[in-house]
């Protein structure tokens, strides 16, 4: 008996050199109204779904597939009970289902579409198709996947068939891909829904951007995901080696650090941690201040940039050895300066602002929170020892301090770090180490703590070291032990009321 495919698609890369295919291999194409045009038009012979049916697309196109003569020719056995009950009902097996589906998300990525837009590109009889034959993948083979055209006709040219293990990979991609446009769909609810609170349900959703070399370590196999939702990537790399897992993690964190800037500013990272930020008037001068803090760990780090690099800040960049550099842009000039460097990653991002929810993985699930995105306004601070003081540098390490690891101190001045502790067992630890690398530069300072100090230890040494003013959120039992010390040494401190650990 001739087989049949049922192919329909909203995406017609591919489509035609298939079915070119299956009808040179005795297939009779049945489609819908817009695939079977478009196959036509190639020359292609195709019968329409209704003619199958015996009943017309109805509801402007809402219900063409939703029949008996389809779904019975796709989910039945092929045993004997169910070969007789489409031969009673004279229903023919379908043996291939090639579908994609209503661009639901490339149309909500467009900020001109509205609610009607979204909705009317949510696809009901696709996904129907789709696992019909993904559920009965032992006769039927289904695609949701171009790139998959050519292994299934080289199949059957070969033996006649799809073996049963091809078919059963493509029905595991037939409900990923089912499963993914869902949870966009609900993602799409979700932030168009009132509502407070989190969701009974948690859809995470992604497609495979890259698999990348190794994890964080060589031993480790890792891949990256992009969010399913976005249609268009927020991130292009321009020149380079290609990306690792580390270099992925550490471009977030500076990412994440420039954006808090209003003003020109870079970050050098290494292991998630600043080695080096500094805001300026313009970017050559925020970038030296960043390198200067740290030039011994500068080596090897990430850059990022707030500003697109210009050739002045590039030409810096070129004379030590960088991993990548991360920024809205690069001018020509600057382009010409670091393809030099052919290693080098070069990315720009057009990522505006932070997800609302980050998600991290624990034992047997996850745990999910809002981002650390607000801050306390200095207007706010509550000031507890001395008078307002050095407060453009107390903001700069404030804004700082929040994106080092805990427990975390950032000794700075004249916008600039001179010293970054970061993820110590004890406060006193991560002051030790801030204090050390910002030396006799130290004196006149300003030093940012992203939690409180749960002895008067850090105060004591911040007086060592010539520290004039402090700020952190307060809130220990011992504060006034701080508070004291403060005004003993004449330390201004002022206190946020809000902490920023980073785990």
């Amino acid at each position: 008996m001739l087989k049949r495919a049922f192919i329909s698609v909203s995406a017609k890369e591919g489509i035609v050199e298939l079915a070119r295919e299956l009808v040179a291999l005795d297939f009779e194409i049945i489609s819908t109204g817009g695939t079977a045009a478009h196959l036509a038009k190639e020359g292609i012979p195709v019968t329409e779904v209704s003619t199958v049916t015996g009943f017309p697309e109805i509801l402007e196109g809402r219900v063409k597939t939703l029949h008996p003569k389809i779904h019975g020719g796709i989910l039945a056995l092929r045993n004997e009970a169910h070969l007789g009950t489409l031969a009673e009902h004279r229903i023919r097996p379908i043996d291939l289902v090639a579908v994609n589906l209503y661009p639901f998300r490339e149309t909500v990525s467009n900020p001109l579409a509205g609610w009607d837009d979204a909705i009317e590109n949510i696809d009901i009889g696709g996904p129907t198709l789709i696992r019909a034959a993904a559920k009965n993948h032992q006769y039927v083979t289904v695609l949701v996947n171009p790139n998959r055209y050519a292994e299934v006709i080289a199949q059957l040219k070969e033996s006649g068939e799809v073996s049963p293990a091809l078919r059963r990979q493509l029905a595991l991609e037939a409900f990923q891909h089912t499963a993914a446009y869902d949870a966009a769909i609900a993602a799409y609810f979700a932030d168009h829904t009132g509502g407070d609170g989190f969701p009974q349900e948690l859809l995470l959703h992604g497609h495979l951007a890259q698999e990348l070399r190794y994890g964080e370590n060589p031993h480790q196999k890792a891949a990256w995901y992009r969010r399913g939702g976005k249609s268009e990537p927020v991130l292009e790399q321009l020149q380079g080696a290609e990306l690792s897992f580390n270099n992925l993690v550490d471009l977030q964190a500076a990412w994440d650090l420039v954006r808090e800037f209003s003003r020109p500013a870079a970050a050098i990272i290494k292991h998630t941690n600043p080695c080096g930020a500094a805001v300026a008037g313009i970017l050559p001068e925020a970038y030296r201040k960043a390198f200067d803090a740290d030039p011994v760990s500068a080596f090897g780090g990430i850059v990022a940039c707030n500003r697109r690099v210009d050739k002045e800040t590039a030409a810096m960049m070129a004379e030590t050895f960088l991993e990548a550099v991360i920024a809205p842009g690069f001018d020509e000039e600057a382009l010409a300066i670091l393809s030099a460097k052919a290693k080098l990653r070069l990315l720009v991002c057009n990522a505006a602002g932070q997800d609302r929810m980050v998600v991290k993985q624990v034992l047997d699930g996850f745990l999910v929170q809002e981002a650390d995105q607000e801050t306390v306004a200095p207007a706010n601070w509550q000031w507890v020892a001395g008078q307002e003081e050095a407060l453009e540098d107390l903001v700069f390490a404030w804004q700082v301090v929040k994106h080092v690891k805990s427990n975390a101190i950032v000794v700075a001045k004249d916008g600039r770090t001179l010293g970054v502790g970061s993820g110590q067992m004890n406060r006193v630890g991560a002051a030790e180490i801030a204090r050390k690398q910002a030396g006799d530069q130290a004196k006149g300072a300003v030093l940012a703590s992203d939690a409180f100090f749960p002895f008067r230890d850090t105060v004591d040494l911040a007086a060592q070291y010539g520290i004039k003013a402090i700020v952190q959120p307060g809130g220990s039992l011992r504060d006034e032990e701080s508070i004291a010390a403060c005004r003993e040494y004449g330390i201004a401190m002022a206190f946020t009321g809000r902490r920023h650990f980073k785990h």
